[in-house]
Order: C-alpha cells, then sequence, then structure tokens
C-alpha cells in the first residue's frame, strides 16, 4: 500500500506544478562601471545582449546619465569633472531601441571625489537658446516601464533670483491616470511645496495656498516653444483645468546665468492608455521670480509607443468632439531617425491621408532639420523640404540635406541623427463620425522604406438628446386614443450602429370588450324571467414607456431599429357602467325594469408589460428632424400596437 500512496503523492504533486503559472522574473540588467582619475571620471555602460524584432532596423541602446551633481549626459561613454570633492550618486537609464526585450534595470552607483586634480570644470550647458528653460525626456512612455523627465532651468536676469518650477502631468481628458511619479531628485537646494497651483495676483510670494481670482479670463493656448507669459493666474488656471497632478518646486539664489536641472523619475501606470498614435503632454510653468507674474511656459509631448522605435507616426486626435471639431486643426507628426553607418542626404516620407480630411487645409507646422520650402520648377541646391499632395498620400522630401547616421564614426548624440515633421490639416465638407488610420512608409536615400505604426484619429461618442411625440394605434381595442410625449438619449451623431434610450408618457384611452351575461329566474308562483346583466369598461391611464434599441443610419436620411421595451401605467382609472335589465319571460317579450350602476377603480403603478419593437425613421438620421415608425409586440394579448412620431435630436 505504501509504494501506491506514494506513487499517488507523487503525480498529484507534478500535476499541481503543472497548474501553477511560474511568473517569469528574469530582468535583464545593466551595469554601470566607471574609471576614476581624481575629480575626472570615465563612465562606461555593461549592457545585455540587444534582441532584434524581425523586419526591423538593426537594434541598439540609448543612454540618459545622471551623474549626480546636476549634469546629465546623452552619451554612450561619458568622461564628467567633478567641481567639488564628495560623494556623487551616478544613475543610468537605458533605453533598448529596436529590440524585444524590456529595458535594462540599472542600479546607482556611488562615486567618491577626494581629491581636485582637474580643474577644467564646465558648468551646466546654457539653455539661453530655449528661453532659459527647457524640458526634455529619455524615451517615450511604454505602459507599466520607468522613464526619465529633466526640467531645466536658466537665470537670464541680471540679478541673484527665487522663483518656482511647476511640473503639471497626467491629463484630465484621459479616463486613467498615465504615470505615477516615483521620485524626483535636485541638486541646487530645490524644495517641494504644496499649493492648489492656481495662483492669485496679490499672493505671489511665500503663499502656500492660492485662490484663483474671478475677474481672470482664461483661453486655452498652444505652447509649441518656450514661451513667456504675464497673467500667471490664467496659466494656472489653464494648467489647473488641464491636468490631475502637479509637482512644485520652490528655489532660492539663482545667480546670473546659472543653469540648473531636475530629475524626475515617473512609472507608466498599467492602466494607461494604450493607443500607439495617442499623443499625451505635461507642462512646465518657470516663475524665475517668485515676486512678480511673469513666467515661462513649455508643454513636452510624447507619443505613447508599444517598443522604443524613432521611426513612428502619431496625431492629437485621439480622442475629439465631433460638434467641437469642423473648425480644428489636427496635428500629425511623423518622426524618424537615422541608423546608419553615414549621412542620409535626402529622406523621403510616404504619408497616407485618410479622406475626411480636406488636403487644401494643409499647413506644415514645424520640421527638423529645418530648411525652407523647395522652390516650384526648380532643381533645389539648397537644403530644402518638397511636398507632393496626392489624392491618398503627402510625400515630403528632404532633400541636399545632412543628417548623420546613429552609427556613424565620430556621432556621439543621438539626438542629433532624428528628425520630423509635423503639419496640420482641418476636416472636409461633409466627413462621417468614423475611426480613421494612417501610417508613412521612411525611405533614406535609396535604402528600402521604413513603415511606421498607424495613426489614428476617433471621436468621443457625445450625447444627444432627443424630443419626440406622436400617437399610438392599437387596432384590437375600442375607441382607442393615445398621445405622447418622450425624450431621447443617443451618442451624438453616430456614423452606422449605436444605441438608444427613450422615455415616453402617454395618455391612453380605450374601452374594454363589452361583456352580456344571461340569466334565466324562476318566480314563486312558478313563471320564468330573464335577467340580462351589460358590462361596460372604459379605461385611462398614464402609461410610461421605456424603450432600450440599436439602431442603424443606412444613409444620412433612412435609419433602421430594433429593441425591447417596458410599459407600465404609472396612474390607471377603470370606469365600469354595469347595466341590469328583467324580460317578462326568456324570450325578451317584454321590458320589465333597467337598473344602472357605475363602479369606479384607480390603481397606481400596475400592468407591467414587455415586449420587441421595429422602427423606421426618415429625415435627418443622424441629427435634426424626422418622422418615425414603430411595431411594438407586447408579451400579452390585444396589446400590439403601432406608434408613430416626429423626433427631433440635437
Amino acid at each position: 500500500m505504501k509504494p501506491q500512496l506514494s506513487i499517488f503523492f507523487l503525480l498529484f504533486s507534478i500535476f499541481s506544478i503543472g497548474q501553477i503559472k511560474v511568473k517569469d522574473t528574469i530582468t535583464r540588467r545593466a551595469n554601470i562601471i566607471y574609471n576614476q582619475n581624481g575629480n575626472q571620471v570615465n563612465y562606461k555602460p555593461e549592457t545585455p545582449p540587444l534582441i532584434p524584432i524581425a523586419g526591423a532596423p538593426k537594434p541598439s541602446y540609448s543612454y540618459l546619465w545622471e551623474l549626480g551633481d546636476g549634469h546629465y549626459s546623452k552619451e554612450a561613454e561619458p568622461k564628467h569633472v567633478y567641481k567639488n570633492k564628495g560623494t556623487y550618486t551616478t544613475r543610468l537609464a537605458v533605453t533598448n531601441n529596436y529590440d524585444n526585450g524590456k529595458p535594462p534595470a540599472t542600479r546607482p552607483k556611488k562615486v567618491a571625489v577626494n581629491d581636485i586634480t582637474d580643474t577644467n570644470y564646465k558648468d551646466i550647458a546654457s539653455i539661453a537658446d530655449q528661453n532659459g528653460f527647457a524640458i526634455l525626456k529619455n524615451c517615450d512612455p511604454i505602459p507599466e516601464q520607468e522613464m526619465v523627465v529633466i526640467v531645466g532651468y536658466q537665470n537670464l536676469e541680471n540679478y541673484v533670483s527665487g522663483g518656482k518650477l511647476y511640473l503639471f502631468y497626467n491629463e484630465k481628458q484621459f479616463k486613467d491616470k498615465n504615470f505615477e511619479l516615483v521620485d524626483f531628485r535636485t541638486y541646487a537646494n530645490e524644495r517641494e511645496i504644496k499649493e492648489n497651483t492656481v495662483a492669485s495676483v496679490d499672493d505671489l510670494d511665500d503663499t502656500k495656498s492660492y485662490v484663483a481670482s474671478s475677474e481672470n479670463t482664461f483661453k486655452t493656448k498652444k505652447y509649441r516653444n518656450t514661451t513667456t507669459e504675464e497673467d500667471l493666474d490664467a496659466s494656472l488656471l489653464d494648467a489647473n483645468k488641464t491636468y490631475h497632478n502637479v509637482s512644485v518646486l520652490e528655489f532660492d539664489d539663482a545667480n546670473p546665468g546659472e543653469t540648473r536641472n531636475v530629475f524626475f523619475t515617473f512609472k507608466t501606470t498599467p492602466e494607461m492608455i494604450k493607443d500607439t498614435s495617442a499623443t499625451v503632454t505635461m507642462r512646465g510653468i518657470y516663475v524665475p521670480n517668485r515676486s512678480y507674474k511673469n513666467h515661462k511656459i513649455k508643454n513636452l509631448e510624447m507619443e505613447i509607443v508599444t517598443s522604443h522605435d524613432p521611426n513612428k507616426m502619431g496625431s492629437n486626435g485621439s480622442f475629439m468632439n465631433y460638434r467641437l471639431v469642423r473648425f480644428k486643426r489636427v496635428n500629425f507628426k511623423t518622426r524618424f531617425q537615422n541608423n546608419g553607418e553615414g549621412p542620409a542626404r535626402m529622406i523621403r516620407l510616404e504619408t497616407d491621408i485618410p479622406d475626411m480630411f480636406d488636403k487644401k487645409t494643409f499647413k506644415i507646422e514645424s520640421m527638423y532639420p529645418e530648411c525652407p520650402i523647395c522652390p516650384k520648377d526648380e532643381v533645389p541646391t539648397i537644403s530644402c523640404l518638397d511636398t507632393i499632395i496626392k489624392q491618398k498620400q503627402i510625400f515630403f522630401t528632404f532633400k541636399n540635406i545632412y543628417l548623420p547616421g546613429s552609427e556613424q564614426k565620430n556621432v556621439h548624440e543621438k539626438d542629433s541623427t532624428k528628425g520630423f515633421v509635423k503639419y496640420s490639416m482641418k476636416f472636409s465638407k461633409d466627413f462621417h463620425k468614423v475611426k480613421t488610420r494612417s501610417r508613412t512608409a521612411i525611405i533614406f536615400d535609396k535604402n528600402e522604406p521604413i513603415i511606421t505604426n498607424y495613426a489614428t484619429t476617433r471621436f468621443l461618442p457625445g450625447i444627444s438628446i432627443g424630443v419626440k411625440a406622436g400617437y399610438n394605434l392599437y387596432p384590437d381595442l375600442e375607441k382607442s386614443t393615445s398621445y405622447f410625449v418622450g425624450a431621447t438619449i443617443s451618442p451624438f451623431k453616430s456614423y452606422r450602429f449605436y444605441w438608444q434610450a427613450e422615455w415616453t408618457n402617454a395618455l391612453n384611452e380605450y374601452n374594454s370588450a363589452t361583456t352580456i351575461k344571461d340569466i334565466s329566474i324562476t318566480n314563486a308562483n312558478g313563471t320564468r324571467q330573464l335577467q340580462r346583466t351589460t358590462t361596460t369598461t372604459e379605461n385611462k391611464n398614464i402609461n410610461w414607456e421605456v424603450p432600450v434599441l440599436i439602431r442603424y443610419n443606412i444613409n444620412n436620411y433612412i435609419g433602421i431599429g430594433a429593441g425591447i421595451q417596458a410599459n407600465i401605467n404609472v396612474s390607471q382609472e377603470q370606469n365600469q357602467n354595469i347595466k341590469t335589465e328583467t324580460f317578462e319571460n326568456e324570450k325578451e317579450f317584454y321590458l320589465l325594469s333597467t337598473e344602472t350602476n357605475e363602479n369606479k377603480v384607480k390603481n397606481s403603478f400596475t400592468d407591467l408589460k414587455t415586449g420587441l419593437l421595429f422602427d423606421l425613421t426618415a429625415g435627418f438620421a443622424r441629427i435634426g428632424p424626422s418622422l418615425g415608425a414603430r411595431y411594438v409586440i407586447n408579451f400579452e394579448q390585444n396589446f400590439n400596437y403601432f406608434q408613430f412620431y416626429g423626433i427631433w435630436k440635437f
């Protein structure tokens, strides 16, 4: 028996283990290697092998080194000279491009500087060419991965100042939050403060809780580059209405010309929007002097990605309100990177254009490499961008340019190998509420094209409220009249299929079937009489109808639908008229007497009925007025009916 038990438990254990899903805990890691000579440190990454993606360009790593003193570098192997003695914590963020694995994780490395042997120290690079305020990232966001955002600011005044930095994130237009702030690191004694992010004009110095002025006028603005603004109240109110979260830092003693960097680590949430053509933003506001309202604003635009592919296409038309988009310009952006071993002199982008856009409204917003538009009917001899608009596509061609390759010798800055075209268009005159998809073929010189992801545009469902009124016809009821008014709710101007819910309040009157009952009566003297009782019933009720149906617009003018419906009498009144007649004998020869009685019965919320309905409308099917006819099949005899109505959707 014991051997049998042992075999049984062994098989049971194997079966149990086979049912447990073992989670893959293998994590790729990158290590920080450095060689130190006094205060000069040479850094080098030690990275795991890359996992190529079939059909994609050669995979590669890109790097962001946070050097522990406010400086950073994007070089693969940076050299850095520290100004002062001390212990510095170096961090490395590694991004895997065209790679099938996850980004390698790294651990910070502490570097102790005990001797100053090299005085060739350089301050943090000036960002005066960016108006003294810059925001950049190490990579685009991927759900459930970390990314680093660097906020750099520079005192462009000629005096020592103290001010504030705001970084807004998690746009309210998205249902779920996209980012979680994991950590931030400062190197110039910046300190975090708490405030409502909406400042009062009269209290900009050290107040921790600001209240918006009710007199401010607020308009939505587009911040393409770093802009200088004066109405801090309006800017903070705008940002507060646009974003869920904000990090506020206060700083002091910024010397004239001094540049500082703050590093934020974000983790993208599992609920992050998965649309790989969607654009998400963060917004920075830099107040150089908190005693004044002057401030600088910059937006950081990021495309959602599933892998770190520098060649991609995105759009800001992911969630648009269909009511308001007729005059809206939708922005598209195609980004590319030269991953070759030499420079590209010609880059061609063949971009799909969905039919719903008006190509006559096409406008180039910005580009890199920055160059003029090519002259027509001339062979260009200088760098320029040529655009050719066809029926289904727009061709962008960078001519006579020099875009270095990421594998090119002596190219250390990966950003110098990247470029983009950003353009916008309006919608055509007559366009439907449908999703669009477009993508770009990118051709470097005479190489094979690289195909980007799809950029999509889609519309929010919106809400359409309708009013309806009409008449119900009950063929099987006597002397019936039924008038109703009601309301409908449905998505706004749906293209094909959509759901619609309704509520109607009907006033009904009808007669129930008349009943006649004869009884033979024998008197004491033996004669027989006939007693006839005739009962007529008049019904009056207030009836609520609650239909839910799925509708389909065949075109702009005809729609059909089917669904289910519930009816209930909110208020019901029955008037019974009972007439009793007595005849001399059983053959009705002579009327002896007549007696009439009335009986009234009132009830509330009775007689629940359910059924099916089939519907047809003609007119303006998607929005506006139309006429409709409906047949309702109730799961109760004598209550099938036709409904004729007019409806107006807003």
